[in-house]
């Protein structure tokens, strides 16, 4: 076990803070830690029984053009819940709304440097609702067949969609 024992914010950002903090352990030793304090994130796996809805958008952090994603988003508010985060993130991203939602799981993107969940769902029973984007995502719309998940599992860079693809995956095996 362990206890804070002091610690201080470090940096305040539009997307996350930066936090350190001193602990103690039960043998007496102290430690001081950095983390990335962010509000949490969904990531929606969205099919409509013929194919699944994925993104592609600039990563300039890793140096992608268009890296292949889920659609996605944080937190924005205080106290959003994760489905409603999930279902704005689904409209806006893809142009969709789900009629059925279904959590698949909820995972830290990173324990050893931030604090933030995701929480991952599957959406189906499709239909077209638009919401309006961020201007800043260049976001563009990609519609993958189910017979080419296994490869796009393969060449798959983006944690989150590796995850949200994999948990997709054994779903449809269930079934």
């Amino acid at each position: 076990m362990f206890e804070p024992i002091g610690g201080e914010q470090v940096y305040e950002g539009a997307i996350f803070d930066v936090r350190r903090e001193r602990f103690r352990h039960d043998d007496g030793g102290e430690v001081t830690r950095e983390w990335v304090v962010h509000p949490g994130a969904v990531s929606v796996l969205a099919h409509d029984g013929q194919s699944f809805f994925m993104i592609t958008q600039p990563r300039e952090a890793v140096g992608e053009e268009a890296l292949l994603e889920i659609p996605a988003g944080k937190l924005d508010e205080k106290g959003e819940e994760p489905l409603e985060a999930a279902r704005r993130e689904l409209a806006e991203e893809i142009g969709k709304r789900a009629g059925t939602w279904r959590h698949l799981t909820t995972y830290y993107s990173s324990a050893g440097f931030t604090d933030e969940e995701n929480h991952v769902y599957l959406a189906t029973d499709l239909s077209d609702h638009s919401a309006e984007s961020e201007e800043e995502e260049r976001i563009e719309i990609r519609q993958v067949p189910l017979a080419d998940l296994d490869e796009t599992i393969a060449r798959c860079k983006d944690a989150k969609t590796l995850i949200g693809l994999l948990w997709f995956r054994a779903y449809l095996r269930a079934d």
